[in-house]
């Protein structure tokens, strides 16, 4: 973003959330980063399970793994709360803010960091097993799949690194910085840099598959769907590529920039926008479904469980929104602007907000 303000919405896009119990939790729910949750979510209101305040602001999004939240803080600190009560099981210290969302493995727990370093950490022990050197501060929320983290940095590279050793397997110079997290499909890693490309990478080679100018800088992670990426970009558009052949399928233009990163469900696409919208695209024909004005710009990426989108807002409210109509089913006040990207898991969304407030709601 722009210094500071970029960086916490860079979190936004990096936002992620899984629901609980083993195997591999990340940003977005899985490699595609489609935003569809595992777990069922509430659609009637009911109450706040539990509250957690973190030391210092937070931006990062929160995941959950095995009954434990993971939530990174400005503090330089990533924290494991419990699912169910909110106490503090245990903390791993960096040293400098952490914005992007973290990723489990097993029992792995990977944060990059402003930093510098991508981290694996021993979620038994809360031991380092080993860290991994970048040239520059890492927004990008780590992507795992087929054994390989995925991830981007200030220092305008994508790294794959084997997620047991943390040993390079390659590197792809995308001659930008990268602040997206990378979505991984059809033997391709994508991701959208500043300079305004979304670039497709071969998974095994790192080399450059193909690459799609926008010509305006991009936050919004992507999402993969049907044989298709889409991402939103800094001009307000939201962009419909082919994942084969780099071409345009469609693009739509909201009145705001798009930090959000689209969720894709059955035939639709859902984004957040700066104009204060929560919209929904057909996926084919690209016509408007609906669209819900909040009070404040939305930085927060929808996720869908339950036919419910779930987004924050920078009004302070986290909005679960009917994902068929569009009506209102519920909003939850918390105490401060969210950036952050919902997490839903047994029943319940838990969201952070930027003043180090970590809420559970049923």
């Amino acid at each position: 973003m722009f210094k500071g303000f970029s960086l916490f919405i860079i979190t936004i896009l990096v936002s992620l959330l899984t629901g609980c119990g083993g195997g591999t939790s990340m940003f977005r729910e899985n490699p595609q980063h489609s935003g569809v949750a595992n777990s069922s979510a509430p659609i009637e209101l009911d109450k706040l399970v539990w509250k957690f305040s973190a030391p210092s602001k937070v931006y990062s999004s929160p995941i959950v793994a095995d009954e434990t939240v993971y939530v990174g803080c400005k503090d330089g600190s990533v924290y494991a709360l419990d699912l169910y009560d909110g106490h503090l099981k245990w903390s791993f210290a960096t040293k400098d803010n952490v914005e992007a969302s973290v990723a489990v493995k097993g029992d792995t727990l990977y944060i990059g960091s402003w930093d510098g370093y991508l981290y694996a950490v021993d979620i038994n022990s809360h031991e380092l097993k080993w860290k991994f050197r970048t040239g520059g501060l890492i927004y990008s929320a780590p992507v795992i799949e087929g054994g390989v983290v995925y991830f981007g940095s200030k220092d305008k590279n994508v790294y794959a690194v084997d997620a047991d050793t943390g040993a390079e397997i390659w590197h792809f110079d995308a001659q930008s910085v990268v602040y997206t997290s990378p979505a991984v499909s059809n033997g391709m890693v994508f991701v959208g840099t500043l300079n305004g490309y979304v670039r497709a990478i071969n998974q095994k080679s790192g080399q450059e598959q193909w690459k799609y100018a926008i010509n305006s800088s991009i936050y919004s992670s992507p999402s993969i769907n049907n044989g298709y990426v889409y991402i939103g970009a800094d001009d307000k558009q939201l962009y419909a590529i082919n994942i084969d052949t780099g071409q345009l399928k469609w693009k739509k233009k909201t009145a705001g920039k798009l930090f959000s990163s689209p969720a894709v469900s059955g035939d639709k696409v859902y984004v957040g926008s700066t104009d204060n919208y929560i919209y929904a695209y057909d996926e084919q024909k690209s016509g408007r479904i609906w669209e819900y004005q909040t009070r404040g710009a939305i930085y927060s990426s929808p996720v869908i469980a339950s036919e419910t989108v779930y987004i924050g807002s920078t009004d302070g409210y986290l909005y679960a929104m009917h994902a068929e109509t569009g009506k209102r089913r519920w909003r939850y006040k918390v105490d401060s602007k969210i950036y952050s990207t919902p997490a839903i898991a047994d029943g319940m969304v838990i969201i952070s907000s930027v003043n180090g407030e970590v809420f559970a709601i049923k």
